[in-house]
């Protein structure tokens, strides 16, 4: 893998690429990051430090994610990748049904009935239990701090926190929705950029997770908050159903990409989208980045895949389409054949016939580890159990009420997830840990950063600060300002929508982190689109 200096290229990155050995911790928020280091510089291990920067990010981001969302987690160590799953179930009480004959056509996105089995806590545990060097009371010690003590806010989390506040004080009406301003609004807004935050109640449940190993959570008091919580408004999550979910070990998914492997957690993740749009384009020659045919071929092999995305993926126990069947070379052939000189309409084809935080860790025994957690949406459903700090994801908004669509809600059942961690490695040694959050952009994110790297040959800041582009719909595509103005006209002229923003936040947030295979010298970036930060020794 060549690796440019970051000044050479002709977006020059606001940060310059990072360089280490002992440890290295890539956030979206510097607290966070140097949160993951003391952990490293404790005795814990890179699976120590995701724990403790991902908690941290729940105090320190909550306009992200939080103690009741979920999680994945890609780990290397001891010579092998291990995917988790820590994405929640349906509640059992739910159906299609329940929600038509109260009139409900669509799942909405705020209050209880998005609401699924928060799977985060259970992913630290899983992950400290099976992997970790240090107690889990330890670990979670730095997030417990920023939430007792207080931290000033930065200027980019500031931003978004308010924007959040305005919408939710048109939005979210009725009592249950009272915890979340009293939690995030104190006073009647939101804190502004340096001013100090605090949640007594954040730091006790992040207590109680951590002196019980999770089942405060899952089976005791703060499952009993949540079940009360719930049959009080009306929602359907019991505790029964917080006792039941555990998180799930599985085979990560993969495709070999110009000499790489590039590794995506397996469905219900969306990491399926990013790699078919690698395997339609991997025997592509591209002779330069900032090329209208590149930008074209990338942009109509990501319709592509999400159309299958969209129509197929689900929890993987309900999905009609094999993943082999969707990653077959048969299959992507197939979908290269689709892409004319022309922007087109995406169809699914037929495989049978043929608001999230994203971390990087890396410690000096070769562990590493990429982890992305989520309430979705922001601040997610716009609940928060009182006292508590927990904050409720609305993952449940993505299940479809078609009864016979491939992602169709039932109970005890995974929707589609957005939130996919990414990993890189080159015959038997791992590259690293690569990630972009952002809703349906993270796969739009992780095949544009690989291509970045793979086939531009940047290093890892070049490739998180070149300009992005997302797919929004049918022809439309939202390009950053800053892709030159030829690309735009050439693509217009090939037919597509064409969009500019300045609004960096539409282009997802990333972070890698790479190993010299020879020298174990790890290479990292973090987004340059927030507060992102990486902390190394």
């Amino acid at each position: 893998m060549t690796q440019v200096n970051a000044l050479n290229y002709p977006y020059p990155s606001k940060r310059m690429v990072t360089y280490g050995r002992n440890g290295m911790i890539a956030t979206s928020q510097p607290l966070a990051s140097q949160a993951g280091l003391d952990i490293l510089k404790k005795g814990g291990n890179a699976i120590d430090a995701a724990i403790a920067t991902a908690a941290c990010l729940t105090v320190v981001e909550p306009t992200s994610n939080g103690i009741g969302g979920d999680a994945f987690a890609l780990v290397w160590t001891k010579n092998k990748l291990h995917g988790l799953n820590a994405s929640g179930q349906a509640p059992k009480s739910i159906s299609i049904e329940k929600l038509k004959e109260q009139g409900i056509e669509q799942i909405p996105k705020f209050g209880w009935t998005p609401v699924t089995v928060p799977g985060a806590p259970g992913a630290w545990v899983e992950l400290s239990k099976k992997f970790g060097k240090l107690p889990l009371t330890e670990v979670l010690k730095p997030a417990i701090s920023y939430a007792r003590n207080g931290y000033p806010l930065s200027p980019v989390l500031s931003y978004f926190w308010g924007k959040a506040t305005d919408s939710f004080s048109k939005t979210l009406k009725g009592d249950m929705f009272n915890s979340w301003f009293d939690t995030f609004a104190p006073g009647g807004r939101a804190p502004k950029a340096g001013e100090i935050w605090c949640s007594e109640g954040h730091a006790t449940t992040l207590e109680a997770i951590g002196r019980t190993n999770g089942e405060a959570f899952y089976t005791g008091e703060l499952a009993d908050k949540m079940d009360a919580f719930s049959r009080q408004n009306g929602g359907y999550l019991r505790k029964e159903d917080l006792a039941a979910y555990k998180p799930e070990w599985v085979e990560p998914i993969k495709v070999h990409y110009k000499g790489y492997d590039v590794w995506e957690i397996p469905p219900n993740g969306q990491g399926l989208v990013a790699l078919m749009a690698l395997n339609i384009l991997k025997n592509e020659t591209f002779t330069s980045r900032d090329d209208e045919e590149t930008f074209h071929k990338q942009i109509e092999a990501m319709k592509l895949a999400f159309a299958d995305g969209e129509a197929y993926i689900t929890d993987a126990s309900h999905m009609k389409q094999r993943v082999d069947d969707l990653l077959s070379e048969t299959y992507s052939e197939s979908r290269r054949q689709l892409i004319g000189e022309e922007a087109r309409l995406p169809e699914a084809g037929d495989p049978s016939s043929s608001g999230t935080v994203y971390l990087a860790t890396a410690d000096d025994e070769g562990n590493m580890v990429s982890f992305i957690q989520s309430n979705y949406m922001g601040f997610g459903s716009g609940l928060v159990v009182p006292n508590t700090g927990i904050s409720l994801q609305n993952r449940g908004h993505n299940f479809s009420l078609d009864p016979e669509h491939d992602n169709a809600l039932k109970p005890g059942k995974r929707t589609y997830h957005t939130i996919i961690p990414g990993f890189l490695t080159k015959g038997k040694d791992p590259v690293g840990p690569f990630g972009v959050m952002g809703g349906f952009m993270q796969p739009q994110g992780h095949l544009q950063v690989i291509m970045n790297t793979i086939d531009f040959g940047l290093n890892p800041q070049a490739a998180l600060d070149a300009p992005r582009w997302q797919w929004m719909k049918e022809k439309e595509v939202l390009f950053e300002q800053s892709v030159p103005n030829h690309i735009i006209n050439a693509l217009a002229a090939r037919g597509h929508s064409v969009m500019l923003t300045h609004v960096s936040n539409n282009f997802g947030r990333g972070q890698i982190i790479w190993r010299d295979p020879t020298t174990g010298v790890l290479c990292g970036g973090t987004e340059s689109r927030t507060d992102g930060a990486v902390a190394v020794y």
